[in-house]
């Protein structure tokens, strides 16, 4: 297939009706609008519910007021322009502002908005960051879609970060191979990259998003196939979302389909409460029901995923629940002393982010070998 053609307006999406252009123009003036014509072709427009398309086209409920922009802090732990520095380990690079295509409920929609200057086309500042700071073993590209940039300039930036002796794993965070499996499929010069750079002792990893199974075309299992043909490693993230992947059968689908592929399931996120994303959002308790569920039929290799809160004090494992309490793990935090605290919350049913928990009734840290209890 030769490179899909890209839409920016919703006068351009024929399948959608005069009526529902005008009434959803006031959203795409909110939140941009992206996709392509592959991704397009998945949708069927005879089901006004259908996932593939509630992942892409602009609806109403995102005009509801609700959240904010950035929703998990990432202002606090950006060091230089471009780069976030949050857990020890781990760097995160932004090179790019655009997607192939705009995800309704993305968490970075800021990027996407006049105003906003977080990413950078000059990585140098970042890389020196890097080099200066020796724990840093994981560097994270990510935006925007790193895919979206040329490979040519896409090597240039994965050299550098090879080069430093320090950094072991360098991630690509993508949703292309689900957005435009074709962008892996028609350039052989992308493999050819992670052939030359993901090695013995330094590997490269491909952070994929499929949130939906009917994402696991031929074409995309075809891309996913490629890239570890070429020696990446490929891990699978998702946020759990109202209206695509919401029932256990579905989530497990997936699960299974991922793991069929060779691209584990990693991590799976509660929706942010980013702006714009009510509609979307699931509760956290209802979310731990359905992923809970959603397991019983994997096999071990489908069920590897960590159930997460992207919160601006760490990643919270949401770890189990009992008919009165929830329990709440900080599987990474900036805090080292955090990391693997261990929670124990009065259940809120209404609860959609960490925030919502109040009653907490105890906390339990492992400090000198021993674990401590505190309760307030």
């Amino acid at each position: 297939m030769k490179t899909p053609k890209y839409f920016t307006k919703l006068d351009q999406i024929h399948e959608l009706n005069e009526g529902a252009r005008v009434a959803l123009k006031n959203v795409t003036e909110k939140f941009a609008f992206r996709v392509n014509e592959y991704y397009l072709s998945l949708i069927d427009w005879n089901d006004p519910e259908d996932p593939i398309r509630r992942i892409i086209i602009p609806n109403d409920g995102e005009l509801n007021e609700w959240g904010e922009l950035d929703a998990s802090d990432e202002s606090t732990y950006t060091m230089v322009h471009g780069l976030q520095h949050k857990y020890g380990s781990t760097a995160v690079l932004l090179v790019t502002d655009t997607c192939g295509g705009y995800c309704r409920f993305c968490f970075r929609k800021r990027l996407f908005i006049d105003g906003f200057d977080e990413v950078t086309r000059d990585v140098t500042e970042g890389i020196r960051y890097i080099r200066e700071h020796e724990e840093l073993t994981n560097i994270l590209i990510t935006g925007g879609d790193p895919l979206m940039l040329s490979t040519r300039r896409l090597e240039e930036l994965v050299r550098q970060l090879q080069e430093i002796e320090h950094v072991h794993i360098i991630r690509i965070g993508t949703k292309m191979p689900a957005f435009n499996p074709y962008r892996i499929l028609d350039d052989p010069s992308l493999p050819e990259l992670i052939e030359r750079y993901s090695t013995a002792l330094k590997k490269m990893y491909i952070m994929t998003q499929f949130n939906h199974p009917r994402e696991l075309t031929d074409a995309s299992t075809e891309a996913v196939h490629t890239l570890i043909r070429a020696g990446a490693i490929i891990a699978n993230q998702t946020p759990l979302i109202r209206g695509v992947n919401d029932d256990p059968e579905t989530l497990s689908t997936l699960f299974k389909k991922l793991s069929f592929i060779g691209a584990s399931p990693y991590y799976v996120f509660q929706c942010r409460p980013t702006s714009g994303n009510r509609t979307f959002a699931i509760p956290v308790e209802e979310t731990y029901q359905i992923f809970q569920r959603s397991l019983k039929a994997c096999s071990g290799l489908a069920k590897r995923a960590r159930l997460i809160m992207s919160h601006s004090t760490g990643k919270i494992e949401i770890a189990g629940m009992t008919d009165e309490h929830i329990f709440f793990r900080y599987h990474q935090s900036p805090d080292p002393e955090q990391v693997g605290s261990f929670m124990v919350f009065k259940r809120n049913p209404d609860a959609y982010w960490f925030d919502d928990y109040h009653e907490l009734i105890a906390e339990y840290r492992i400090q000198d070998s021993a674990l401590t209890a505190s309760k307030p």
